[in-house]
């Protein structure tokens, strides 16, 4: 019989492999918690499969062929091969080599990526990390197609069926320059916030209107919007050269030299940052660093 991988019985290789040890059908039987008879079955099918008796009687037990002996090494490897996939994985972070694609909003770059890549790099120097836009069109087949691994967005831009686990709930503050005569004053009366030229950050571009303007409305007040950018990043250089304010989330100005925060003089709703992942990277070892890293780096800024 022609030897064929779609009828072979990987247990079959466990009894080849106890028989190539043991030299006898009745240790091999006792190894393998089987019975002797069941044990001789599986003898006759691997003589089967591999068109050779394999062993022969001899006065003590029985002695390998030259066929099986040179099958001993393979199945060996090939049954710890087997083991090692079915053990949990191990992952070693100063000698991973991964890439871990990310998809992040503008503020959560800086407030979260940043940090995150700053504890990378210590521990985990050859894992490469790329980062690009939220899609929220297409999150979800990216995160299907494997083309993004993490996502940090809102909590309502989380998909059914993604995993997810809240990183921080977020405030705002009013952010300018630290020279700012209304700075030197340590506070922001709510007419003075009114009367202020605002710079404002519209990530889709062009808008002039934000959950600062909804919390003024309900007060049935408004304020000058001069300045609408789609970016946070650019916002820190306008505030430096300009007497104009902008109401921004805490971490993105807590360390800017330069400018000052105060507290707004109205309840401006916060948000939560989520961090998101598909059930494909769930178990693997290597992402479930990834993903405690970034809990922790964030755990210490706190």
């Amino acid at each position: 019989m022609n030897p064929d991988i779609r009828t072979l019985d990987l247990n079959l290789l466990k009894a080849l492999d106890a028989l190539l040890d043991e030299r006898s059908v009745t240790r091999a039987a006792n190894r393998l918690s089987l019975t002797q008879p069941a044990v001789s079955g599986m003898l006759n099918r691997l003589r089967e499969s591999f068109g050779d008796p394999l062993f022969v009687r001899a006065q003590r037990g029985i002695v390998p062929t030259l066929r099986a002996e040179q099958l001993a090494a393979p199945v060996k490897k090939l049954l710890a091969d087997i083991e090692g996939m079915l053990q949990p994985q191990s992952f070693e972070p100063l000698t991973a080599s991964m890439t871990i694609r990310i998809a992040s909003t503008d503020y959560a770059l800086r407030a979260v990526v940043v940090p995150f890549l700053s504890a990378l790099r210590v521990q985990a120097p050859n894992i490469r990390v790329s980062v690009q836009p939220v899609d929220h069109q297409e999150l979800q087949n990216q995160l299907d197609r494997g083309e993004i691994d993490l996502v940090l967005v809102t909590p309502e831009a989380v998909t059914p069926g993604l995993h997810a686990m809240a990183l921080f709930d977020e405030s705002y503050v009013c952010v300018l320059r630290a020279d700012h005569p209304d700075a030197l004053n340590g506070r922001l009366s709510l007419d003075r916030f009114c009367a202020l030229d605002h710079a404002l950050v519209s990530p889709a571009g062009g808008g002039f209107h934000g959950v600062t303007d909804d919390a003024l409305e309900k007060l049935g007040r408004s304020r000058r919007v001069t300045v609408s950018v789609t970016s946070f990043l650019v916002l820190p250089e306008i505030l430096m050269y300009s007497d104009m304010i902008a109401v921004v989330p805490r971490r993105l100005v807590e360390h800017n030299i330069g400018l000052s925060s105060l507290k707004p003089p109205i309840e401006i709703p916060g948000f939560t940052k989520i961090l998101a992942w598909h059930e494909r990277t769930q178990r693997d070892a290597g992402h479930r660093w990834v993903r405690s890293l970034i809990v922790e780096t964030l755990r210490t800024l706190n």
